[in-house]
């Protein structure tokens, strides 16, 4: 952040007075401009024991799959989020039911939640956000192809729940990725 959003001047990355940890502020109206973690949210939509995946048209990781979810709106509560998504990226109406993941990623901002749901009907497509989108079985999910940790983790933990019966809400912290080296990086 350069300039104060408030009343257009340059503002300092320090720690304001009365505070504990650098943020920008602005020196000339004194407003804080804080920044917070970001909320992703999503659904599990169950359908006649299967699962609606849907492939990523946008970056990050195009062409992937994933549960559909993404960052929450203003205004909007964490269900009505999850429902949106789900309508957004793979055109289902889901009737969302208990939060089941919830995981932590400090390392950049992001928290992400996830909810057991189930399709109001067998009716999906694909969304604007969506090259594709499919009902999966356990047996039939790309789980080398899954764009996120988050999915796949939640994934797993559904179908290891579903043999139970007994799926209880779940928080993990998930650690930065480690990157793979270029090939010529280890010339």
């Amino acid at each position: 952040m350069k300039y104060c959003s408030h009343c257009g001047q340059e503002v300092l990355y320090s720690v304001p007075e009365g505070d504990n940890r650098p943020r920008y502020w602005c020196n000339h109206c004194g407003t804080i401009h804080y920044q917070n973690p970001k909320i992703v949210v999503g659904a599990i939509p169950v359908w006649e024991g299967r699962i609606l995946l849907c492939k990523r048209s946008i970056e990050p990781r195009k062409g992937y799959w994933t549960l559909p979810a993404g960052f929450m709106e203003n205004g909007e509560t964490l269900q009505e989020g999850a429902a949106r998504e789900t309508w957004e990226e793979g055109c289902a109406t889901v009737e969302v039911g208990d939060i089941y993941t919830i995981f932590n990623l400090p390392h950049i901002n992001q928290v992400y939640v996830f909810f057991l749901g189930n399709m109001a009907n067998g009716d999906y497509g694909v969304g604007e956000e969506s090259s594709d989108a499919r009902m999966f079985t356990e047996d039939e999910i790309p789980w080398d192809q899954l764009a996120f940790p988050t999915i796949g983790r939640t994934l797993k933990f559904y179908f290891q729940d579903l043999k139970t019966g007994d799926f209880p809400v779940r928080t993990q912290d998930i650690p930065p990725l480690k990157r793979k080296p270029a090939l010529d990086e280890n010339i």
